[in-house]
């Protein structure tokens, strides 16, 4: 049983040390849990600033319902970083309802987003409690700017594009390729879902602050289609994403290629075996400390309607802790106050678009939104 009002679990990864670090700057007391106490221990001591200043405690803990359950019994929030999430989020998000807990977590897996409508919102709703997948740059930041866009009334149409700079975590890569081999990216079509084309390959986009044309993938889809699908203003989503790295984006679909052509006629276990190891190929190695003049983000909402347009671009720099910062003030906001919509939500829906741009700019992770209306 925790006494610990926010769990972390696995706060050993690079984003959970990230949301393990705003924690302490909220002054907020956690539990960093994981499945490798040692493992756990060294992250903390060794990766997170002023970690000795932080009312913390490390705890190691079984990945099994009823181990997290015992875990997140006592405490209010917990913040799921533990991926990929279609395979290990099941046992968390039950153990958290199990418990009486809100539950967040980092998701880039657009069928997660749906399971978690579809399968567990309604209980959460009836629980009183916040279940919110996809707490994270590469989805929050752009539903923030879809949100600016908008506040225009007569809008129903979302074109979203997310980018930013640097290196993917390995987590990060394996997500990539799980949601390129093992389900299809949706995009939402009056107000129904509808996959993309597998074949298409990258679509080009022009980028806000930039004169080069930029390449892009469905990238699993996103979570933006998934949060506005009930939506009584919108009824078309299509979000797409990708880095600057140019170079990297050339060679994401033919790591996918592969990767599915050498997963064919596998089972769902080995499937996720294989698709580990052609990940751990591509990225083995925690990468460095995001350096803000590299790790650049750009999030673009073009929202419109039969006669209206509205055009929304948030800048910004490191993408991984944006995601941090995000999740640890999700816990802050939920020890003082219920969501503002409990069960399936998302971030903006949870705890408003306004007020997460305000904690965002306030630490100095993105500028002033660019807000162009027609």
């Amino acid at each position: 049983m925790s006494n610990k009002p926010v769990v972390v679990y696995g706060a050993s990864g690079y984003t959970g040390r990230l949301i393990c670090e705003y924690l302490r700057e909220y002054n907020v007391p956690f539990v960093a849990a994981g499945r490798d106490e040692d493992k756990l221990t060294d992250s903390m001591q060794s990766w997170v600033p002023g970690i000795e200043t932080a009312n913390y405690e490390v705890v190691e803990v079984e990945h099994e319902v009823g181990a997290l359950t015992d875990l997140f019994s006592g405490a209010s929030v917990v913040l799921n970083t533990v991926g990929p999430f279609s395979r290990f989020g099941p046992e968390v998000v039950e153990a958290a309802l199990a418990a009486g807990v809100h539950y967040t977590d980092t998701t880039g897996e657009q069928d997660w987003v749906i399971t978690c409508d579809e399968k567990y919102g309604a209980d959460f709703a009836a629980a009183g409690l916040l279940l919110s997948p996809g707490l994270a740059q590469m989805y929050t930041t752009g539903e923030i700017a879809a949100e600016i866009a908008l506040e225009q009334p007569g809008l129903d149409t979302l074109d979203i594009a997310v980018f930013w700079g640097g290196s993917p975590t390995i987590a990060s890569t394996q997500t990539i390729l799980f949601n390129a081999a093992l389900t299809e990216a949706k995009y939402l079509e009056q107000n129904a879902y509808v996959p993309f084309d597998p074949e298409a390959g990258h679509y080009h986009l022009n980028i806000p602050g930039q004169h080069e044309v930029a390449l892009a993938l469905p990238w699993g889809g996103t979570s933006h289609p998934v949060w506005y699908k009930n939506d009584p203003r919108v009824a078309n989503v299509r979000a797409l994403g990708g880095v600057f790295n140019r170079g990297l984006m050339l060679a994401v679909p033919q790591i996918v290629a592969g990767a599915i052509q050498a997963t064919e006629g596998m089972g769902i276990e080995e499937k996720y075996a294989a698709l580990a190891a052609t990940a751990s190929q591509v990225m083995s190695e925690m990468p460095p400390r995001e350096n803000p003049r590299i790790n650049k983000s750009m999030d673009s909402a073009h929202a419109s309607g039969p006669l209206g347009r509205a055009h929304c671009v948030i800048h910004g720099r490191e993408n991984y802790k944006q995601t941090g910062l995000l999740q640890a003030y999700a816990a802050y906001a939920l020890l003082q106050q219920p969501p503002k919509k409990v069960g399936f939500a998302s971030g903006c829906q949870a705890f408003g678009h306004r007020e997460l741009l305000g904690q965002l700019m306030s630490f100095g992770l993105v500028q002033q939104p660019v807000l162009t209306i027609d």
